[in-house]
């Protein structure tokens, strides 16, 4: 398995964490916390604290994603050799010219 192989693995490991994550939390900012009862004053169990970590996961996911995704690119070039230009000046070859038939001018 390739260098290139692992990281895209990762990366598709860690954007489904993402993604999780992401869909527990509540988008009014109740996530867990309003399950638990965390709606009012009254917190059962430290759902503040269940935010929280929603909030420094997400973070922290996201970032080690991004951080994944340069890792590849880095890697997805350094495997390349030296001698391996990725700019060459490539000559483009002769179109086939039509020899015959219908030209665009020409109406049926």
């Amino acid at each position: 398995m390739t260098q290139f192989s692992i990281f895209l693995i990762l990366i598709f490991f860690v954007a489904f964490l993402l993604i999780v994550v992401i869909m527990v939390q509540n988008p009014k900012g109740g996530g867990l916390s309003s399950t638990f009862g965390g709606g009012g004053g009254q917190q059962l169990g430290g759902v503040k604290k269940t935010t929280d970590f929603l909030d420094k996961s997400t973070w922290t996911l996201a970032i080690f994603l991004l951080a994944l995704i340069l890792l590849s690119n880095i890697s997805l070039f350094s495997g390349r050799g030296s001698s391996d230009n990725l700019f060459q000046d490539v000559t483009p070859t002769e179109l086939p010219t039509n020899t015959g038939g219908a030209t665009g001018g020409d109406s049926i």
